[in-house]
C-alpha cells in the first residue's frame, strides 16, 4: 500500500508535527529527556502511539526506527532510532524497556 509519507522519515515527522507531535528527545542514563524543557521520563511514563520502519533504499542495513510518543505529562513528539547494525544501544535498550501495555497504534496516521 503506497501513501504520501513513506518515502523517508522527514516525511512522517512533519505529518506528526502538523498533529501536534513536536517535542524531541533523547535518551541519556536510561531515561528519555525532553530536549525542549529538560524533562526526564522512565520508560513506564512513555507511550508509543504509533511506530514506523524504515529500510536504505541502496542498503538495506540501513535501518530506522521512528517512534511518536506521548509521556505522562502530556508531552507529545517523535524520536527517530538507527536500527540494526547502527543502532544506539542505549535508546535501544530505553525502547526495549517500555511496558508492552504503553504501546499502541492509535495515533498512525496511516489509519
Amino acid at each position: 500500500m503506497d501513501n504520501e509519507y513513506a518515502k523517508h522519515e522527514k516525511d512522517y515527522i512533519r505529518a506528526y508535527e502538523e498533529k501536534g507531535y513536536v517535542s524531541h528527545f533523547r535518551v541519556e542514563s536510561n531515561k528519555l529527556v525532553s530536549n525542549n524543557n529538560n524533562y526526564e521520563y522512565k520508560p513506564m511514563d512513555v507511550h508509543v502511539v504509533a511506530e514506523h520502519r524504515y529500510e536504505g533504499m541502496s542498503n538495506p542495513s540501513d535501518m530506522s526506527i521512528l517512534y511518536v510518543l506521548e509521556t505522562n505529562k502530556g508531552e507529545k513528539g517523535t524520536f527517530l532510532l538507527a536500527y540494526g547494525p547502527n543502532a544506539d544501544a542505549d535508546a535501544a535498550e530505553f525502547f526495549k524497556n517500555i511496558p508492552n501495555t504503553n504501546i499502541s497504534d492509535k495515533a498512525n496516521i496511516n489509519k
